[in-house]
């Protein structure tokens, strides 16, 4: 099977494989040879051109998704055009202003009313499906913890973080406690963990349970215990989507089975929150094509991804999915753009 390092083109082929990307992207037709020869501006003849369309097929970039003659890429084709070819097309400058405006204006909304309108916003303009990852409780700081009694002996959790979030949880001890333990149990959390990053308070709870000794203060066993539940990852409700169903405007995504596939991959999540998971580590941008995702349900999709930031921490990851017939010379930038100006709402809050 060919892969992108046995790919070795030269300039000619280059040309012509970007010339019938973007042909295909702007038409969403099979490109022939006599028309590439025209699209392309080369001084080359229609048999030259099929010549060359002959050795990009053979390479496993383009292919005839029928009888015609034409040819279309495959994904290979299409990381081949993204990586190298790709002649990138900047937001109109209205676009960028209206949106760091927006975004600027949305400094006293919450993470998720902000992560809907970025992901409304980035749908509207690709006329795609929008999604953003919220920022996770785990990847930022710890500024307080409180915890209430409920009934049943549940206990009901405030985590107030650095982003100046308020999250809740649920959790159910092995025990009924006092209200007085639960005050000495935050402030030990408090005194000990503030200012750490959620995962590493949960991380640093499990070294200190290793170690306990059986001399150790009650409390600071009981804080273990409830501390071990209250930072353990939490992957619920992470994620906002935006205009799924604008993706039935798209024939490539026209098979009805194949597009309740989609809708149920984006209702139950999991599968985007696991693509994009592999984006919060990232340098920039990240774009996957195809079977790239590792997730059979977007086999014929692309997603372009670039991570968020705030106080110099990537905190979360926004994107745009489509049809790998999707105008990346445009997209790319705008999910750049929209990134850049997400983090700069975030860190201008107080």
């Amino acid at each position: 099977m060919t892969t992108i390092a046995d790919i070795n083109l030269n300039d000619r082929a280059r040309h012509l494989l970007k010339a019938l990307v973007e042909d295909y992207i702007r038409t969403g037709q099979p490109v022939g040879s006599r028309n590439l020869a025209r699209q392309s501006g080369l001084s080359v003849s229609p048999a030259t051109v099929r010549n060359v369309m002959a050795d990009l097929e053979e390479m496993g970039l383009i292919y005839s998704p029928h009888t015609s003659a034409g040819r279309i890429p495959t994904a290979l084709g299409y990381r081949v055009f993204v990586d190298s070819l790709i002649s990138l097309r900047p937001l109109d400058p209205v676009e960028v202003e209206r949106l760091r405006l927006d975004l600027g204006a949305g400094s006293d909304k919450d993470a998720q009313e902000l992560a809907e309108t970025v992901s409304s916003m980035l749908s509207s303009l690709a006329h795609m499906a929008g999604v953003v990852m919220l920022p996770r409780p785990e990847r930022v700081r710890l500024r307080q913890i409180e915890f209430l009694r409920l009934e049943g002996g549940r206990l009901l959790v405030i985590l107030v973080t650095s982003t100046n979030e308020i999250h809740n949880r649920l959790i159910s001890p092995k025990k009924a406690y006092a209200a007085e333990e639960l005050t000495r149990i935050a402030n030990y959390l408090n005194e000990r963990y503030a200012g750490m990053e959620l995962h590493q308070i949960h991380d640093a709870l499990l070294e200190e349970m290793k170690q306990v000794q059986r001399d150790m203060y009650e409390v600071m066993q009981l804080a273990i215990e409830l501390g071990e539940q209250v930072f353990a990852p939490d992957d619920s409700e992470d994620l906002v989507l935006s205009g799924e169903t604008r993706l039935m405007e798209y024939e490539d995504l026209s098979d009805l089975e194949q597009l309740r596939q989609l809708f149920e991959a984006f209702h139950q999540k999991r599968d985007v929150l696991s693509i994009l998971d592999q984006c919060i580590n990232a340098e920039g941008l990240k774009i996957f094509i195809g079977s790239e995702t590792g997730h059979e349900v977007f086999s014929d999709c692309s997603i372009v991804s670039a991570p968020y930031q705030m106080d110099g921490q990537t905190v979360g990851v926004l994107g745009v999915i489509g049809p790998m017939r999707m105008a990346y010379d445009r997209v790319i930038p705008m999910v750049d753009i929209t990134a850049r100006a997400l983090s700069a709402a975030l860190n201008s809050r107080d």
